[in-house]
């Protein structure tokens, strides 16, 4: 048998394709890009789908201030993927990309390089510093705009929109002159994360956390009310530099308390023999280790809506005529047996949970931090 009769090779038939053989993405992708650019694929695909159902993503910027991370990768290929999928699916997609120019982490980045010439912002007239602010932003915003396209997205780059146009910041001022005018403008108090270093409110993606291991207190609540006179409540707490802004309690609806009387204590213990206490019942037993209460009776027992209403001394109205009032006890249903008391004090102008439930109870919110 010769070599030609076991050459199969020529009877075989099968598919050719101008795909290479190996992806080359380096290469092939910015090819693809330039196609794509040259045949206006964007502007094909919208006139395409003139008349048809349309699909509008509203692009959440990014800030204008570094090249592109994971996160930025990820959002926008998300959008990407959903913006493909609606178009092959037959609806007029429009995506116009964005992005936020305004704002701490470009102001940051400004104040950083005043810092390397040993200036502070304050020494530089503001006008300079937005001038800069500005000019770093429009950098930024070109070059992340590239490499969002190299990453292969879609959508009407020629058409971006920046926060810091003059358009968009006109738009805006328009738009609370409209709320203005229609009464819907209104000055108002709420907890916000604070910078005492920029003295400026931080938005929570701003906000860094991280573990520290800090002093925890209990503190006492005389009662001014007689069916639990010579009684205090006890609260557990995190946050001690809080407890000037203290305008309320809070009690679960159905968890249940009790009068404890201090029958002894340990050496060092700042309990008091013969106090009464009221104390989360399923917490009492780590509450008494914990303070060195060595023994304990346990009193009436009640749900927290017994509490309701209730009114008890400011823990600090015997070292400050200033907070010689009381405080009311109210229900929430964010109170739990998890730690501490089950009772919580509550400072309105430090935390959200706080503010809604004193402003729902009508009481005011204290202004008891400076802005530095």
């Amino acid at each position: 048998m010769t070599d030609s009769l076991t050459d199969y090779k020529s009877t075989v038939f099968l598919p050719r394709t101008e795909f290479p053989m190996r992806g080359e993405l380096p290469k092939r992708e910015p090819e693809t890009l330039k196609r794509w650019a040259e045949m206006d694929l964007w502007g094909r695909l919208r006139a395409a789908a003139k008349g048809k159902a349309p699909f509008v993503l509203h692009d959440g910027p990014p800030y204008a201030n570094g090249n592109l991370h994971i996160g930025h990768a990820l959002n926008k290929i998300h959008k990407d993927v959903i913006n493909r999928a609606q178009s092959m699916a037959g609806r007029d997609v429009d995506y116009i990309p964005g992005w936020d120019c305004h704002g701490l982490p470009i102001e940051w980045k400004i104040e950083e390089q005043y810092r390397a010439k040993k200036l502070d912002k304050d020494q530089v007239p503001v006008l300079e510093f937005r001038k800069q602010c500005r000019e770093y932003a429009q950098h930024w915003l070109e070059v992340q705009s590239a490499e969002f396209q190299r990453l292969g997205v879609m959508g009407d780059w020629a058409k971006r929109y920046a926060t810091m146009d003059f358009a968009s910041e006109a738009a805006i001022a328009g738009e609370i002159g409209r709320f203005l005018l229609n009464g819907a403008l209104y000055r108002g108090l709420r907890p916000v994360m604070w910078s005492p270093v920029e003295k400026t409110a931080l938005a929570e993606a701003e906000v860094e956390y991280h573990d520290k291991k800090d002093t925890a207190i209990y503190v006492r609540f005389p009662a001014a009310n007689e069916e639990f006179s010579g009684t205090s409540i006890v609260i557990w707490t995190t946050t001690p530099w809080t407890i000037p802004g203290n305008r309320g309690l809070a009690a679960g609806h159905e968890l249940e308390y009790a009068v404890v009387t201090v029958d002894d204590v340990t050496e060092g213990s700042l309990a008091v023999k013969g106090e009464k206490l009221i104390v989360g019942t399923s917490l009492l037993e780590g509450f008494a280790k914990e303070v060195g209460i060595a023994a304990y009776s346990v009193g009436e027992r009640f749900p927290g809506t017994k509490l309701e209403g209730l009114r008890f001394h400011h823990p600090l109205a015997k070292a400050d005529a200033g907070y010689d009032f009381t405080v009311p006890v109210m229900l929430g249903e964010f109170v739990t047996m998890e730690a501490g008391t089950g009772i919580v004090h509550m400072a309105p102008g430090h935390g959200e949970d706080d503010f809604a439930l004193c402003k729902a109870n009508g009481i005011s919110v204290p202004d008891t931090v400076a802005d530095d």
